[in-house]
C-alpha cells in the first residue's frame, strides 16, 4: 500500500508542473490569471475579450501543446525503457536497443531530403523506426541460440545499419538548407510541436503505455528468465513480441513529435525502481509519471535557461550522464 501511495503523489506533482510550466516563458502570465482564463473558458467568469484572445493564443496554441508533448515523450520513453530493462533482464538497456531510434532518425532525415512536407518527415520517422526493429527481429530469428542475446545483437546490427544510412543522407543533403535542419532535428526539441500533431500522437502513445501496463505482470515473469516463464505456461515468444511491438510503437512516435531525445528511457526506470522496487505492476505507472514530470522540467530549462532555446536532446544528455553516474551506485538494489 505504501508503494501505491507514490502514484497519486506523482499525479499531483505532474499537474503542478503543468500549471507551473504554463506560467513560464518570455511573456509572463501569473497562475491567478491562468485560473481566471480557465474560469472564463468554462463560463464561470468573465475576462476582457482582447486579453482572453491573447492568453488563448499563448496558452492553448503555444505552451500547452509543448507541455503535453514533453509529458507524452517522457512517459513513453520511460515506460518503454522499463519494459526493455525487465524483458532483457539488463539495467543498461534503453528504448534504442533494437534500433528504433536510429531507424526513426534516418526516416526523418530521408523525409527532409525527398520532400518539403512535415507530414512526410513524420511518416518516414515512424515507418523506418518500425523497419529497424523488424530487421533486428528477423536477424535474431535467422540464428539459433539464446533468443535474448540474438535480439540484442540484431538490434546492434540494425542500429549500426541505419546510423550508416543516416550518415549517407547527411552527406548527400544540401549543406545550406537541408543539412542544418537534419542536424537540428537530431538534437531533439519541441519547438515545432503543435496541437494537431500532439493530439494525433497522444492516442497511440497512451494506448501503447496502457498495453504495457496490462502486460506488466508478464514482465515480472519474463524478468525471471525464459525457462522459468515457460515452466509457468507462458508463451515467451508471443509475449515478448507483443511487448516489443508496443514499446517500439511509443518510442518511434516520440521521434515523430520531438526528434531524438536520449537518456530518459535509461535513467528514469532506475529512479522509479529505487522508489517502488522491481514489481513492474507498480514500477510501470510510476516510471511513466516520473518520465513525464522530468521531461517537462527539462524542457522548461531548455527554453528558459538562456536567451536562446537549447535543443532538448542536448539538455537531457548533459543532465542524464552525471545523473546516471549517481544512480548507478544504487541501481542494483532495485533489482533485488
Amino acid at each position: 500500500m505504501k508503494k501505491l501511495f507514490h502514484i497519486p503523489c506523482l499525479v499531483f506533482l505532474l499537474v503542478f508542473f503543468i500549471l507551473l510550466s504554463l506560467t513560464l516563458g518570455k511573456y509572463e502570465i501569473s497562475l491567478g490569471e491562468i485560473c481566471r482564463f480557465i474560469a472564463s473558458a468554462l463560463g464561470l467568469g468573465s475576462m476582457d475579450q482582447s486579453r482572453y484572445s491573447l492568453l488563448s493564443n499563448i496558452l492553448l496554441d503555444i505552451r500547452l501543446p509543448r507541455i503535453i508533448a514533453a509529458a507524452l515523450i517522457g512517459s513513453a520513453l520511460a515506460a518503454s525503457g522499463t519494459a526493455f530493462q525487465a524483458m532483457f533482464i539488463n539495467p543498461l538497456v534503453s528504448p534504442g536497443l533494437l534500433g528504433v531510434l536510429a531507424g526513426a532518425s534516418f526516416g526523418a532525415a530521408l523525409g527532409m531530403i525527398v520532400s518539403n512536407s512535415w507530414f512526410a518527415v513524420q511518416c518516414g520517422a515512424f515507418a523506418c523506426g518500425f523497419l529497424a526493429v523488424l530487421i533486428a527481429v528477423c536477424i535474431a530469428r535467422i540464428y539459433h541460440g539464446d533468443r535474448l542475446l540474438m535480439l540484442i545483437l540484431g538490434g546492434i546490427i540494425s542500429g549500426a545499419l541505419f546510423t550508416s544510412l543516416l550518415s549517407i543522407v547527411k552527406y548527400l543533403a544540401d549543406p545550406y538548407n537541408q543539412l542544418p535542419a537534419i542536424v537540428y532535428w537530431l538534437m531533439g526539441g519541441l519547438s515545432l510541436a503543435d496541437g494537431k500533431t500532439v493530439m494525433l500522437a497522444s492516442v497511440p502513445i497512451c494506448t501503447g503505455i496502457l498495453c504495457l501496463l496490462l502486460f506488466s505482470r508478464y514482465l515480472n515473469i519474463l524478468s525471471m528468465g525464459d525457462d522459468e516463464a515457460k515452466s509457468l505456461g507462458i508463451n515467451v515468444t508471443r509475449i515478448r513480441m507483443a511487448l516489443i511491438f508496443f514499446a517500439t510503437l511509443i518510442s518511434a512516435i516520440t521521434v515523430v513529435i520531438g526528434g531524438l531525445i536520449g537518456w530518459v528511457g535509461l535513467i528514469i526506470p532506475h529512479i522509479a525502481r529505487m522508489l517502488v522496487g522491481p514489481d513492474n505492476r507498480t514500477l510501470m505507472p510510476v516510471a511513466a509519471l516520473i518520465g513525464a514530470i522530468y521531461l517537462i522540467a527539462v524542457d522548461d530549462l531548455a527554453r528558459l535557461l538562456f536567451t536562446v532555446e537549447i535543443p532538448l536532446g542536448i539538455v537531457t544528455s548533459l543532465m542524464g550522464i552525471p545523473f546516471f553516474i549517481l544512480v548507478l551506485k544504487n541501481a542494483r538494489k532495485g533489482w533485488a
